[in-house]
């Protein structure tokens, strides 16, 4: 038998790696993957593409993703606690997948297979990375997408780079903040229009490509009728089914959240200087050493790859883009957004540190810069992505795990949701308000009514709330009308989201008791379980 090549072993090395860093926390889920598990275990039990019974409302941003944990449950089963371990399997395979393709990608760029195992590793390890694959989230795989399409793209595979492009949409809409640039570029290139007429045709500057490569117009067509072949039939059927493919999820949290101007702008730039966790270890001087060195080093990487392998540069571009959209919209920005840009800000920092190496080596041909350099950053990165884990979570398994893959509110979601059934008998047929809708409806299998509008859209008409009911330093609270109009027999809220408002409304105070409550340090003073007064 022949034996396997450096490079295979290299990828075997980082794809083991990714399924070890993911199968050793378990799995640690958020809230929102909660959602989806409801919309996937109601398909498998016949009830529809639905959360509630009969409401046919997408209100999880990822249908891709929802189908796909629906066949995991039609073929192993719908137990409470299955489809977390399914999420975190799926997510496991993708990122392994994912670091072996960055590796390839940075191999094609530097000419260095060890440049490309020390970013695949990187990635593999990276406290982000892997806190939203075991949070049960959809980020995995919307990440692999991206970066099998680069790979596509860059090896002039229209074909596969349109059928990566179409999975994309499907994940997450907001996929198509790396998909523009990418057809853009392509587009750019059959017109023949500058950069194209450099070197965008040749797949790598470091040996051969991987054959077959189709150019300019066949590309361009091949890549949509692809892309349209995989994305088309959920659109049809999301327009039909829901009356639109865009989920409502995307309208309800822009009108629920009180945000004030700049807001998404500064939560990201807190985290792009950071894409190796520095901040876990340096603390803000970190942060502050990776604002005045990665941006210049991402603006050398950008010329060293518009001259080697330009078709990267939608790649590269792309956190930059994300970055201006997500300003502008002004969104709240949760922690797993912060995830899909991670990949091209780490290639675009290591791609300059390569030009100064490349540099650097041409000028002192008989020193061994290169092994050198990649030693001292695996060193170096290597250090700042383990020190954002920790040996003992002080919740969920005693296991180690990203430091950040907290968890502590959905434990006592899933609390609460036990306390409603074993305690109250819930059914599927009590209606329970929540603003957090993930762990409670799913534990609980009560009919939800969301009071930020994902899953019930009629929810966003009492939005925005008053400025008022809002305390300081939070973002949201439930309209007192909201409760008092659609009168849940249950309602599950943390004690900030009712502080100024429910909380002191003498309607709701004779309307409702407090019957349970867990105390806590976030949100709030606690999370409470109030009861409708028959």
């Amino acid at each position: 038998m022949k034996p396997l090549s450096r490079d295979a072993l290299l990828i075997a090395a980082v794809a083991a790696l990714a399924l070890l860093a993911r199968a050793l926390p378990g799995p640690r889920t958020i809230d929102d993957a909660f959602i989806t598990f409801r919309y996937s275990r109601s398909i498998v039990e016949g009830a529809g593409f639905v959360y509630n019974p009969g409401v046919q409302t997408l209100g999880t941003t990822t249908p891709l993703y929802t189908l796909l944990m629906a066949a995991f449950g039609a073929a192993f089963g719908t137990g409470a606690d299955s489809f977390p371990w399914y999420a975190l399997t799926a997510n496991a395979l993708a990122d392994a997948a994912t670091a072996a393709l960055l590796l390839l990608i940075v191999k094609r760029l530097t000419g260095n297979a060890w440049a490309g195992a020390l970013l695949g590793a990187l990635w593999a390890l990276s406290p982000v990375s892997v806190t939203f694959a075991v949070g049960g989230m959809e980020t995995s795989l919307a990440i692999l997408w991206l970066v099998a399409a680069t790979y596509m793209h860059i090896a002039g595979r229209p074909v596969w780079t349109g059928a990566f492009i179409g999975l994309g949409y499907l994940t997450r809409i907001d996929s198509l903040l790396w998909i523009a640039p990418l057809l853009l570029w392509q587009l750019g290139e059959a017109l023949n229009l500058p950069p194209a007429n450099l070197r965008s045709a040749v797949p790598s500057p470091h040996g051969k490509g991987i054959g077959g490569e189709v150019r300019g117009w066949r590309a361009v067509w091949r890549t949509w009728l692809a892309a349209a072949l995989v994305a088309l039939p959920w659109t049809l059927f999301a327009w039909a089914y829901f009356g639109s493919p865009v989920p409502n999820s995307v309208g309800a949290k822009t009108v629920a959240y009180a945000l004030p101007p700049g807001s998404a702008f500064l939560r990201l730039l807190q985290f792009y200087p950071i894409p190796f966790s520095e901040y876990d270890l340096f603390g803000a001087a970190g942060a502050l050493a990776g604002l005045a060195l990665y941006l210049p080093l991402t603006l050398v990487g950008l010329l060293f790859t518009a001259r080697l392998l330009p078709r990267l540069l939608p790649f590269l571009f792309y956190p930059w883009l994300y970055m201006a959209a997500f300003s502008i919209a002004n969104p709240l920005i949760f922690r797993w957004y912060i995830a899909p840009p991670l990949p091209a800000l780490m290639v675009g920092v290591l791609a300059g540190v390569w030009a100064l190496v490349d540099a650097a080596q041409a000028a002192r041909p008989g020193w061994k810069i290169a092994p050198a350099t990649l030693a001292a950053l695996a060193l170096l990165w290597g250090a700042t992505s383990l020190s954002g884990w920790t040996l003992h979570p002080d919740h969920g398994f005693d296991r180690p795990a990203p430091k950040m893959a907290w968890h502590l509110i959905e434990l006592y979601y899933r609390q609460m949701a036990e306390t409603l059934v074993n305690d109250y008998g819930v059914t599927p047929q009590t209606r329970v308000a929540a603003g957090d809708i993930g762990a409670v409806g799913y534990f609980s299998r009560a009919y939800i009514v969301d009071t930020v509008g994902l899953v019930t859209p009629e929810m966003s008409a009492y939005y925005p709330a008053d400025p008022a009911l809002i305390p300081e330093g939070q973002n949201y609270a439930i309209p007192p009308q909201l409760i008092l109009d659609t009168r849940p027999d249950f309602l599950v809220t943390m004690e900030a989201f009712v502080r100024l408002g429910l909380a002191r409304d003498s309607r709701f105070q004779a309307e409702y008791a407090l019957v349970a409550e867990i105390p806590t340090d976030f949100y709030g003073t606690g999370m409470r379980l109030y009861q409708r007064v028959p």
